[in-house]
């Protein structure tokens, strides 16, 4: 279908001056996209579009021959080129399509492939055609055997209208593939295109920094102080008012790319300087940092009236650190009830206000007792397969059917849908992340707001420190059952808790060794422990020299502040060096504890997901 001239905009017919049909038709032939052309002619995308498609200079569709012609070959894989003919057929069937997750990267990898997949297999059960959009032949949504129709293309808003334009579908799937296709709802939307699920307003309002924060303003929703800056000055003025430490990170990121923690004036011009663009349109995003909360994450389902918790995940590392890099316990473990009842009130009132249709994720940090909204994704996470299999649900395809149009409070019924903490689960579910460390040695161990994790492992048993314990060892941190330990805590930590901790592992045999302040600390408490220098102190051997020299086998540092950071980030190179598990929170330092003592009375069972699921029948 093609615009008559006399309709063309002013900009397409300037544009048709300098880039005839002809021109036009061999730039799309070799490759150039829609916004390349439209930088090189300083116009937009959308007149570039309007321009082509009145030139009838429009894409095809072509079938991936997989008999490399040596038989006919009828697949329903396509790929599509600027040619005469149009190999994909469009059927009568009513049809949906789910755009995926793209190429697997940090921050975004096959949580959400397994989203796409699930989401697939509910279409099917309901009578749908389904037709996924990707382009990452890895993935498990790429498989012959799993959509009815697959178009392997990039997640652009040229290609993927242009697929739903020859197909028609009923609507089209967008957040079940992450950040990626999210970012194109409102794209889609503007042209017409039904989005199923939460609605490309109600994304963007999630999505949008000053919308999202007047609306937590008026929900009466704590959260930390923020600020959007497009100049050091106005990121100066900013930190004057919240006051340091704060969370800098550009707008529009995935896995936390590029974001960090910073303490002073001086860190803060390092990393406006460095920073690629700050504009208008991309500006810098400012929070207070809240240094010693605890995280957690909540997945939910809901629709216009009903929303059901199906997951609370406590982070077992400190705040500030990316989720995907965190330890992740299902159910929480030793938390006060209040607090997550704030939590579950929070949530709802959210995803009634958004307006979420199907899955959501919100994360929150607790300090001092005070529930704070972090964000709120109204998608899939990346824990969702986690909870999944955690509590023998089918999260996604009960999201898949809510955005499909049937109540939630009918699928309660079907489902014995309760909240998560209210099932009566019998065991405890621990996500651990994976990293590349041990292959990167030089790129830095020093954990933060940036994602750095390159997998997951996940561990069941029925009580927490079996849990705990099998997670470390899944994720190839093998806790030493004797030997040294070196402890260093700041001054917040040296309470209670580390006492304990220190009790119990020289009560298991282990000989501790701190830094000059907890070893003051925990002698003035009567436990033996040995005197280290730390990093950078005058006198040798330090931490450093005999992590290396293999005479320790656990590491506890818990840092706080700038020059605290420093010193892990040489303390936790040299253990990964080494071989050496640590951790960097009182909480993980409890729980390896506990994981230890566990391991040394050899108290390990084995289960399959359906014993652990028979739960759900008691």
């Amino acid at each position: 279908m093609t615009t008559p001239r006399s309709e063309l905009s002013e900009q397409a017919q300037a544009l048709s001056q300098k880039l005839p049909a002809p021109a036009m038709k061999k730039a799309k032939e070799h490759g150039f996209s829609d916004f390349q052309i439209a930088t090189i002619f300083e116009t937009t995308e959308p007149t570039v579009r309007e321009l082509r498609r009145y030139y009838g200079v429009i894409s095809v569709f072509k079938t991936v021959d997989t008999c490399a012609a040596e038989f006919d070959a009828s697949t329903p894989y396509h790929y599509s080129a600027y040619d005469e003919e149009n190999e994909s057929v469009r059927s009568g069937n009513k049809k949906v399509v789910i755009l995926g997750g793209g190429p697997n990267r940090i921050g975004q990898g096959i949580e959400f492939d397994y989203c796409c997949v699930q989401a697939v297999f509910a279409l099917r059960e309901a009578g749908y055609e389904t037709i996924m959009v990707n382009c990452n032949p890895e993935t498990v949504s790429t498989d012959y055997d799993i959509a009815d129709k697959l178009y392997f293309e990039p997640l652009t808003f040229e290609d993927t209208i242009r697929i739903i334009e020859h197909e028609q579908p009923l609507g089209v799937i967008v957040s079940f593939g992450g950040q990626t296709p999210l970012k194109l709802s409102t794209k889609l939307d503007a042209v017409g295109v039904n989005i199923l699920g939460t609605s490309s307003d109600g994304i963007d309002l999630a999505e949008d920094r000053k919308r999202f924060g007047a609306l937590l303003e008026e929900l009466d929703i704590p959260h930390p102080c923020y600020g959007t800056a497009t100049t050091l000055e106005e990121a100066r003025e900013i930190t004057r008012r919240i006051g340091y430490p704060v969370l800098v990170r550009p707008s529009y990121v995935l896995g936390g790319r590029a974001m960090k923690i910073i303490y002073n004036d001086d860190s803060l011009k390092e990393y406006v300087d460095q920073a690629l663009f700050i504009s208008e349109k991309y500006p810098l995003l400012i929070d207070h940092f809240l240094e010693t909360a605890v995280e957690f994450d909540i997945d939910a389902l809901a629709d216009d009236t009903d929303c059901v918790i199906s997951g609370i995940m406590q982070h077992v590392e400190a705040a500030g650190i990316h989720s995907g890099d965190s330890t992740s316990i299902l159910p929480y473990y030793n938390m006060d009830p209040a607090a997550i009842a704030t939590m579950k009130e929070y949530t709802r009132k959210l995803a009634k206000s958004i307006g979420v249709v199907g899955l959501m994720n919100v994360q929150y940090a607790v300090q001092n007792g005070k529930v704070y909204v972090i964000e709120v994704n109204p998608r899939a996470s990346r824990t969702v397969p986690f909870v999944g299999k955690a509590t023998a649900i089918p999260v996604v395809k009960i999201a898949t059917r809510v955005m499909l149009g049937e109540k939630l409070s009918d699928l309660r019924k079907e489902f014995d849908l309760k909240d998560c903490d209210e099932l009566g689960l019998k065991h405890m579910a621990i996500k651990e992340p994976v990293f590349p460390f041990s292959k990167f040695v030089k790129s830095g161990v020093y954990l933060g707001p940036e994602m750095r994790s390159t997998g997951e492992a996940m561990s069941m048993a029925d009580e927490f420190p079996e849990a705990f314990a099998k997670a470390y060892q899944a994720a190839s941190m093998h806790l030493p059952p004797s030997g040294t330990v070196f402890i260093s805590v700041n001054d917040q930590d040296k309470s209670e808790k580390i006492i304990n901790i220190a009790r119990e592992l020289y009560r298991m045999d282990f000989d501790l060794v701190a830094t000059t302040g907890t070893h003051a600390f925990l002698t003035e408490h009567s436990i033996e422990c040995k005197k280290i220098f730390k990093v950078g102190e005058e006198g040798r051997p330090n931490i450093f020299d005999i992590i290396k020299l293999g005479k320790v086998d656990f590491v506890i540092n818990t840092p706080r502040g700038e020059q605290a950071l420093h010193d892990e980030e040489a303390i936790g190179a040299a253990s990964v060096q080494s071989g050496v598990p640590f951790v960097t929170t009182i909480e993980a330092a409890e729980a390896s504890a506990m994981a230890i003592s566990c391991m040394r009375r050899h108290e390990y069972g084995v289960k399959s997901l359906q014993e652990y699921a028979k739960y759900r029948e008691q």
